[in-house]
């Protein structure tokens, strides 16, 4: 991803979905005078030293969709049977190093790099209350100078619930770019 940022004319706008969050926070923090935004669907910037999930059952070196069990039910929300069949017939494994390499971040000047926080399994009021509390798992995005949240009430997978919505959502996060 970091080559496509340096390849792309002028300032770029990064969205993460899930574990994609951490990538694009990576990305700003390696190049911050090149990201002008960063759009995190429902997920969130990683902190340095974080994995994005080590507890995922590894195949023959890659991580395949996990089965539908393992997920708590308000990240299930809106994905009936037939969206899951839809996503299980597009999935494909990931590398594993993806969800279990430790991020590696370096440059204070990510958190200058305003961001737009789609929440969708989890409410903005939600994730303000854990940054209030001091959660652990929140301490990046507290750190963040310039954030805005949208709330797209749905489960994980807000690009098969409602395709349409968070379309909307990113585009007017784009054009605040």
């Amino acid at each position: 991803m970091i080559t496509a940022v340096d390849q792309a004319e002028g300032p770029v706008v990064l969205v993460g979905h899930s574990g994609g969050g951490a990538i694009a926070h990576a990305v700003a923090d390696a190049r911050p005078n090149r990201v002008a935004r960063v759009v995190y669907v429902d997920s969130g910037p990683l902190g340095d030293g974080g994995v994005i999930n080590d507890e995922l059952p590894v195949v023959n070196g890659e991580i395949p969709l996990t089965d539908w069990s393992a997920f708590p039910p308000e990240e299930m929300r809106d994905l009936d049977q037939g969206l899951r069949v839809a996503f299980e017939d597009r999935a494909i494994p990931q590398p594993a190093g993806v969800a279990t390499d430790r991020q590696v971040l370096t440059d204070e000047r990510r958190y200058d790099v305003p961001a737009t926080v789609i929440a969708c399994a989890f409410s903005s009021d939600q994730l303000k209350e854990w940054i209030a509390q001091g959660q652990p798992f929140v301490a990046e995005l507290a750190a963040i100078k310039d954030v805005e949240y949208i709330d797209l009430p749905t489960g994980h997978w807000p690009q098969f619930t409602k395709p349409a919505e968070l379309g909307k959502a990113i585009l007017a996060a784009v054009d605040r770019g």
